[in-house]
This record gives C-alpha cells, sequence and structure tokens, in this order.
C-alpha cells in the first residue's frame, strides 16, 4: 500500500501462476460469480464489433476461449480466429472447446489458440480487423505496452474492442456491489477455486485499480486510436469500449 492506494502484483510470473491454477473452474466460476451476465456481454460485444470481409480476427488474454469463439461463430466460422494467452492449461482447455466444433467434413476456417504475451504479440503489423480482449487487459503488467502491440497488429481501419470489469456508479447498486466484490467473491472463489494466489482478493482490487470509463478511453487514444466510444453493461458492472485505428 502506497499513500493509500493498494498495489496490486499484477507481475507475469504471478498472473501466470495464478490463472493456472484456477483454469479447470474458470468458466464455472465466471458464470456463478456473474450469473451467467457474462455470456450476454461477449455476444453484444461481437454485434456491436461485427465482422467485415474476411481478414483474421485475434482475442488476447483470451483465456479459455470464450470471445475468440463467439467471434468464429458470428463470422460464420469463415473468416480465421486466433486466440493468444500466456497460460497453458487456459489454453489447452480452449483447444478442448474447439475440438468439437470443427468437422473435418465442414468447410471451416481455422480457430487456434497460441501462448504469447500480449505485450510481445508474435504477429507482423497490420494483420488483424479486429483486435478484442475480454476481462483481460487489467492483468496485463503495462496496459500502455498491451494497448500498443494490440493496435500494431490491428490493420489500418480496424477495430480493437476491449470488455473490462467497471465501477458501477448508480447510487445504493455501487456501495453493495463493492461491498459483494471485496466480502463475498472472494470467499466464493476460493471455495469453489481454491488457489495459493488470492485470484479472487486479485480481481476486486485490479478491477479497483483498473482505470474505466473516460480515463481508459483517454489511454486508448493516447496509444494511438481514434472515435473511441464505450457502453456501460449492467448498470456499468462491465463497459465494452471500441476503437479505430487510423487507416
Amino acid at each position: 500500500m502506497v499513500d493509500g492506494t493498494v498495489i496490486v502484483d499484477k507481475s507475469g510470473e504471478r498472473v501466470q501462476r495464478m490463472f493456472g491454477q484456477i483454469a479447470d473452474r474458470y468458466d464455472l466460476m465466471n458464470h456463478l460469480l456473474s450469473g451467467g451476465i457474462d455470456i450476454y456481454w461477449r455476444s453484444y460485444t461481437v454485434r456491436k464489433v461485427p465482422i467485415q470481409g474476411t481478414s483474421p480476427v485475434l482475442d488476447v488474454c483470451t483465456g479459455t476461449g470464450d470471445l475468440a469463439i463467439a467471434f468464429w461463430k458470428a463470422g460464420g466460422k469463415q473468416v480465421p480466429v486466433t486466440g493468444t494467452d500466456f497460460t497453458p492449461r487456459m489454453l489447452e482447455l480452449a483447444r478442448e472447446k474447439t475440438a468439437h466444433l470443427k468437422r473435418a467434413d465442414e468447410d471451416n476456417s481455422e480457430i487456434n489458440f497460441i501462448e504469447a504475451d500480449t505485450q510481445s504479440l508474435p504477429f507482423p503489423d497490420d494483420q488483424f480487423q479486429i483486435v478484442s480482449v475480454a476481462f483481460g487487459l487489467r492483468n496485463v503488467a503495462d496496459t500502455r505496452n498491451g494497448l500498443k502491440e494490440m493496435i500494431r497488429v490491428c490493420e489500418p481501419g480496424g477495430r480493437v474492442a476491449i470488455l473490462e470489469f467497471s465501477n458501477p456508479t448508480l447510487p445504493g447498486l455501487a456501495g453493495m456491489y463493492r461491498w459483494y466484490f471485496r466480502n463475498v467473491l472472494p470467499r466464493l472463489g476460493q471455495l469453489f477455486a481454491s488457489n495459493s494466489e488470492q485470484a479472487y482478493d486479485y480481481l476486486p482490487a485490479s478491477v479497483s485499480e483498473f482505470p474505466s470509463g473516460q480515463a481508459l478511453a483517454e489511454i486508448m487514444t493516447e496509444c494511438g486510436l481514434k472515435d473511441v466510444s464505450f457502453t456501460p453493461l449492467t448498470f456499468g458492472i462491465a463497459t465494452l469500449y471500441i476503437g479505430h485505428k487510423p487507416a
């Protein structure tokens, strides 16, 4: 703690180890702790950032691949989609999810998952029509470095989409939400997904520390995006940010 502010340990080794420990319960916990609303948030994202043309799509910090899969399905399985994450167990689970979706007798474009750090993506410049991230940007050690890499690999005229937790501002709800996030969620998380890294203490701390709303939109603009917009979802519990790479 510095000057009353909690400093969240987002070192790569700690984050990688933490998510490796909770990977097998990650989807279940997301659905339980959000009441299933996280499924709607991803569906909303692929509708608001529709696939256009045949250029590929990239989803970074993909976890078990839910947003990558949603984009792949939204494109009729005809547009290549890649998901990246630096937690090997998360990627194993993502590949298991997609194995039954790909049929040998169907003419599908590829969906694949690659181990990579968002701060150093293994792709050439200007490759992807959409570069997305869901609930992962706040886990990147350096937010601006991660954003700049996402923008670098996005094609000119393409879009960067960020779906992230935020802090609701509705009177009454804001206080209840903060209390639940700080007091109930960590205990439920530890009960269902026991781990040595206090992953569900990390979640509310990382959300509280991370910029949201206009603050994150300004960072996106500073990093090189234009026409940045943001839409609060479910009373501001999550927010979808969309920015355009200059053509």
